[in-house]
């Protein structure tokens, strides 16, 4: 039984994705070649995957599944042996009312249907699939089958600390599974990897671009082996579950350079960890090079070359505030100059450039860090964050004796760091004479180039964000529509977005009078300030990204 090709053609035809012409090519090809016309589509490039999975679904009125939506859920996934499920290309997802789901990526395969049905003795409801996302799944059920006890015998309760201690061998599949992880996230350029205990399984999720997404569910027994191994590797005491641990795994091997930080968290069903990924290998861009747009630059590089006084760069947690730091001190390096970092943790080491860890157990904290600094004659000081008033004192006050100080804040937007200074105690008019500029970003998703949809919209919608294009009464933008190469997220990388306040006489006079957030910020924007949202909007003019991602990751300030 097969999909009638011209059933088949129609349907992609009348849904726009593919025109007549394309598909009178498609069809000669699959009859010279025999082969399917969903494959001839994807081979010709006219199609992703997905999208033929799609049109399939849709013809046979059956689910669809999306790869990154394909979870392996251990409990119904047995029902199938793994040998059976790599012979009928079938996975099952779940059960509902007796009534068994199964990812295929052919839902017209009735022979494999039929064997199906026998062997469980259910009836099947078939989920289209593409092959790759099928693949995957299949994959990783095999490796979470091998799981076992090597003897054969059913999953133990939960390991106790001595027989985790024992050293596993190379090829064991905890290693195995721990390595494939982290493997697999490098791969997907996740920057954090989640493990997360349940009552019965385990689930583990990468986030990529900001976004978590689940990425399979073990079970549980498989929990305390995977912790153990991954404490083992970190230097963490493995016996200890009651209390959070920190810790850091170095990984140097088929020429990565790959650092890992490591934290546990005790929950009521048991540790949860967090390993965050920073390769090493990763270029840094210079920094004409990381998308300011050519005034902010004008601005911000002009502040940074000054002999003395304070820059801040403001944003959440992993909005790529370390990396515009370090592409600056990359800019200011020269052999004339003393640049000393101190960071927790030293995320990128910069030749010439003396790299400082904080270390509270041994008594070097930020604070205590930077006063020794001060003792080493530097020209130029970065420090990773300011977190607390006597950091933000000692920095301040540094700016004021000759040295140029760098550092991080977490503030929603440029104006924001100024008070964050006054709420850590400091004085106005320490900041107002310290502070040269500050420098708010964030990072955007790219809406992904193989399946965006154009649409046109009036630009005057724009007037009121204070971006204003010139040129015709419509503009193009993009909507994220989803598809194999982006995981069905509409989404494939990040890029940052920028305001830069100007420290000016009249700002200065704003600070020491003690004036509101709102006050500093309009006049900011008075003297030719751009804000987060405008420039984030300007980019997606451009089709770099989506007004909707430009408004979730911007709408927190007042306009």
């Amino acid at each position: 039984m097969a999909l009638d090709k011209k059933l088949l053609g129609d349907s992609l035809v009348q849904s726009g994705l593919i025109g007549p012409i394309e598909l009178e090519k498609a069809l000669e090809v699959q009859k010279a070649s025999g082969h399917r016309l969903g494959e001839v589509l994807v081979a010709l490039g006219y199609l992703t995957e997905s999208d033929v999975a799609r049109a399939v679904a849709n013809q046979l009125g059956v689910p669809f599944v999306a790869d990154h939506q394909i979870q392996v859920d251990m409990t119904v996934a047995r029902l199938l042996p793994p040998s059976v499920a790599r012979k009928t290309s079938a996975l099952p997802l779940r059960e509902e009312n007796g009534v068994l789901h199964v990812a295929m990526s052919d839902p017209l395969d009735v022979f494999s249907l039929d064997e199906i049905r026998h062997l469980t003795r259910r009836q099947v409801q078939p989920v289209a699939c593409t092959r790759q996302g099928l693949s995957k799944a299949l994959a990783q059920y095999e490796r979470l089958s091998s799981l076992r006890n090597r003897d054969g015998t059913a999953e133990t309760p939960q390991a106790t600390a001595e027989a985790l201690l024992q050293p596993e061998p190379d090829d064991a599949p905890v290693v195995q599974l721990v390595n494939e992880l982290i493997d697999r996230a490098i791969n997907e350029r996740a920057s954090d990897i989640h493990i997360e205990p349940g009552e019965n399984q385990f689930r583990v999720r990468f986030r990529v671009d900001g976004f978590l997404r689940e990425i399979m569910n073990p079970q549980k027994s498989y929990h305390a082996p995977t912790v153990a191994r991954i404490k083992v590797q970190a230097g963490l005491d493995i016996a200890e579950r009651r209390a959070p641990q920190d810790g850091r795994i170095e990984l140097r091997e088929k020429g990565r350079n790959v650092d890992l930080r490591v934290s546990t968290l005790p929950t009521v069903f048991g540790e949860k960890v967090v390993l965050r990924l920073f390769d090493r290998n990763r270029s840094l861009a210079r920094l004409e090079e990381i998308g300011f747009g050519q005034q902010i630059f004008q601005w911000y590089s002009s502040a940074v070359r000054k002999p003395h006084g304070m820059v801040l760069v403001t944003g959440p947690t992993g909005s790529g505030k370390t990396s515009t730091l370090m592409s600056t001190l990359g800019y200011l390096n020269s052999p004339e100059k003393n640049i000393v970092t101190i960071e927790d943790p030293v995320e990128y080491q910069l030749p010439g450039i003396n790299h400082v860890q904080v270390n509270p157990k041994a008594g070097l904290t930020f604070a205590d860090g930077l006063r020794a600094i001060l003792r080493q004659d530097p020209n130029i000081i970065m420090i990773g964050e300011i977190r607390d008033g006597e950091t933000a004192d000692v920095a301040v006050r540094s700016a004021l004796t000759g040295h140029l100080v760098l550092s991080t804040l977490h503030t929603n937007d440029a104006a924001g760091a100024l008070t964050r200074l006054v709420d850590m105690d400091v004085e106005p008019y320490l900041i107002a004479s310290s502070v040269l500029g500050v420098l708010a970003q964030r990072l955007l998703r790219k809406v992904c180039t193989h399946c965006r949809e154009p649409h046109e919209v009036d630009s005057d919608i724009f007037a009121g964000y204070g971006c204003v294009p010139t040129g015709p009464a419509k503009v193009t933008l993009y909507r994220a529509r989803g598809c194999a190469q982006c995981n069905d997220t509409g989404y494939v990388g990040r890029f940052p977005v920028f305001e830069f306040l100007r420290v000016t006489p009249a700002i200065q006079e704003l600070v020491t009078q003690g004036c509101s957030l709102p006050d500093i910020r309009g006049l900011a924007v008075t003297e030719g300030m751009s804000l987060l949202m405008t420039n984030g909007l300007y980019r997606a003019l451009e089709g770099y990204t989506t007004p909707e991602e430009v408004f979730r990751v911007t709408s927190f300030t007042d306009h």
